[in-house]
């Protein structure tokens, strides 16, 4: 297992999609959702079947139901570590840039998936931390 360059793929990164954007302003995954659109760097869009719209963009069902003219970049899910594997296969099939799962998320079976696949991966970490570690 190699280990992931984090500041490569915060650097090259322009689209995140966020698995579990929650459409509620005091969510983790909506301050995070809103730090990484503020930067003006990133476009999010989110994946919430609860939501229309989340952060002024068109949500989605799942990875699968997003346009394939949009390339992915990152997949940061906010998901309990049991969805992980079933979003793991549609980042594959998706075709994605790269895998990460929010701190405290983490599923091996996950982890192989996309690894097997090419497609780097970081998990149990928090983007708006590694985010601030290297850019501020």
């Amino acid at each position: 297992m190699e280990k992931t360059d984090i500041k490569g793929l915060l650097e090259k990164a322009e689209t995140i999609v966020i698995v579990g954007l929650s459409d509620k302003d005091g969510r983790t995954s909506n301050r995070i959702g809103k730090y990484l659109q503020s930067k003006g760097k990133f476009r999010i869009i989110p994946v919430n079947p609860n939501a229309e719209e989340v952060l002024g963009e068109k949500s989605y069902s799942s990875l699968k139901d997003i346009p394939q003219d949009i390339k992915i970049d990152i997949v940061n899910v906010f998901r309990r570590s049991e969805h992980l594997e079933e979003i793991a296969l549609e980042a594959v099939e998706r075709g994605c840039g790269a895998f990460w799962s929010q701190l405290g998320i983490y599923n091996e079976n996950a982890r192989q998936i996309i690894e097997e696949a090419g497609i780097p991966c970081v998990m149990n970490r928090c983007i708006f931390v590694e985010h601030q570690n290297y850019f501020y």
